[in-house]
């Protein structure tokens, strides 16, 4: 196998962490024997900074991590969001709009808040229970924060997500990157009905991630492997050198994938990294 590849980008729920929020301890060492000899280890997640610190903490590399799908870059080092893009207030107000004619439960994120409402028809603090820090309102209004980062879309109305999305991109206009999924793909909601929309500003989604190496160490995107599961990966599956799928994700990340691997409760990345990085 050739060793050219100077970088990997990871998703984090289905690919890095296992369901029980954990990385496996023979993975973590795997990554830091590379990162100790100059390989860069990225995480790529649709997860917030809030979200995605515990696990960048404890990897402990420096490296940013692209959060919000590529709407947002969280610098570890600094504790803080360094780059980020926003909606602006028509943009917001017509996803709000578009909320409240599909009876939806919503959620509007930016860099540390997250503020939701609920439809009559959703209970959203028990819906969302494992959500970090949302505070949910009574008036749909008090959504408007500075500085949106996206907006999560949440609904048992639609009979599949794709179908959420495209129904969302025909109704509301706008240069919107919206990514989407079944909320029962993670670990804490496997029973719930709720599809999920997450509506960002015009970003490069994870594909931000292989910008990010390119502009701060020189690395291209053919020397990156890039590891995930679902839809929102597929930018940073697609442009890598090689674009890798966890056993178990959404068939349309099969079709693009260089190379299946195993599930995201076994060392499969740890032996990816062995064989790729000697």
């Amino acid at each position: 196998m050739s060793t050219d590849y100077r970088a990997i980008v990871l998703d984090l729920d289905g690919t890095l962490v296992a369901d029980d929020g954990t990385i496996h301890p023979r993975t973590r060492s795997a990554l830091q024997r590379i990162h100790e000899r100059g390989i860069r280890v990225m995480v790529a997640t649709g997860r917030s900074e809030g979200a995605a610190k515990p696990v960048v903490d404890e990897l402990g590399f420096g490296v940013p991590t692209v959060v919000y799908n590529g709407a947002a870059v969280y610098c570890s080092t600094e504790g803080r969001v360094i780059e980020q893009v926003c909606l602006d207030a028509a943009e917001f107000d017509r996803v709000l709009q578009y909320s409240r004619d599909q009876n939806c439960l919503v959620v509007a994120s930016n860099d540390g808040t997250k503020v939701g409402f609920s439809p009559p028809h959703i209970d959203g603090s028990i819906e969302l229970h494992d959500m970090t820090k949302v505070r949910f309102v009574d008036d749909a209004s008090e959504l408007r924060l500075d500085g949106v980062i996206r907006v999560s879309l949440f609904s048992n109305e639609h009979d599949g997500a794709g179908t959420f999305a495209t129904h969302f991109q025909e109704q509301v206009p706008g240069d919107f990157y919206v990514t989407d999924f079944p909320l029962h793909l993670l670990p804490a909601y496997r029973q719930s009905r709720l599809m999920v929309l997450d509506v960002h500003p015009p970003c490069p989604g994870k594909a931000r991630a292989l910008e990010l190496l390119d502009e701060r160490y020189g690395i291209s995107a053919e020397q990156t492997v890039a590891v995930g599961d679902a839809t929102n990966d597929l930018p940073m599956l697609e442009r890598a050198g090689l674009g890798v799928a966890m056993k178990g994700s959404m068939p349309q990340v099969l079709e693009v994938a260089d190379r299946v691997i195993g599930e995201n409760h076994t060392d499969t990345i740890a032996e990816l990294v062995e064989d790729l990085f000697r």
